[in-house]
């Protein structure tokens, strides 16, 4: 494995923003803002991953997704990286393992909408990344309601950290999970793409 792709060191809380981001968009920054505040995080990394298992539609040429990642951040704590690429892993649970062994001492938190949650149970060893790392979950719209009573929500429900103290979840001990809402904003990649205003080139 390569050495230090990131400059993390032991101690540190960082969000994990896994997905296509096919494109990434104002809604991502703005997960990302709320996350960071309500989670207590030193760094965000999105992970832009080469393809989705779970769609059957591949995305644009991840070079172009990195490119339109990079402009629409503008926070220095916020890293968009194609690491798993770079190590060749293709579901989370692999990315997580490999991220802990490279950068033993860091406290990763797994981001993800409440969207997400709701479907979690159909990710590839998706109780393997529940037992590895906290997930900090936040609201979509229309995904409230589906994601809080999600199969993952009504198994783990003993692992659930109230909003209230989320600011703790990256030092818990796996499982743990935490809900916090957050001002809605009605942007999505599904949506960019379907108005034609992403077709893969720089942003619009």
């Amino acid at each position: 494995m390569a050495s230090a792709r990131f400059h993390l060191r032991p101690g540190m809380r960082v969000g994990l923003l896994g997905g296509s981001f096919d494109p990434a968009h104002k809604g991502h920054v703005h997960l990302t803002d709320v996350a960071l505040r309500r989670f207590s995080l030193d760094r965000v990394i999105w992970l832009v991953s080469p393809g989705n298992p779970l769609k059957t539609r591949g995305p644009a040429p991840l070079d172009s997704r990195l490119a339109r990642a990079r402009d629409v951040v503008t926070d220095p704590r916020v890293i968009v990286s194609d690491y798993e690429a770079q190590i060749g892993t293709r579901y989370t649970a692999e990315t997580v393992a490999a991220l802990h062994a490279e950068y033993r001492g860091v406290k990763f938190v797994w981001l993800m909408g409440a969207d997400n949650l709701q479907q979690f149970h159909r990710w590839e060893r998706w109780e393997d990344i529940l037992h590895s790392l906290p997930l900090g979950v936040l609201a979509r719209p229309g995904w409230r309601q589906s994601g809080l009573h999600s199969r993952t929500a009504r198994q783990y429900r003993q692992a659930h950290l109230p909003g209230s103290a989320s600011h703790l979840l990256a030092d818990c001990a796996a499982p743990a999970w935490c809900f916090v809402n957050m001002p809605m904003m009605p942007v999505s990649s599904t949506a960019l793409r379907a108005a034609g205003v992403w077709q893969g080139g720089s942003p619009t």
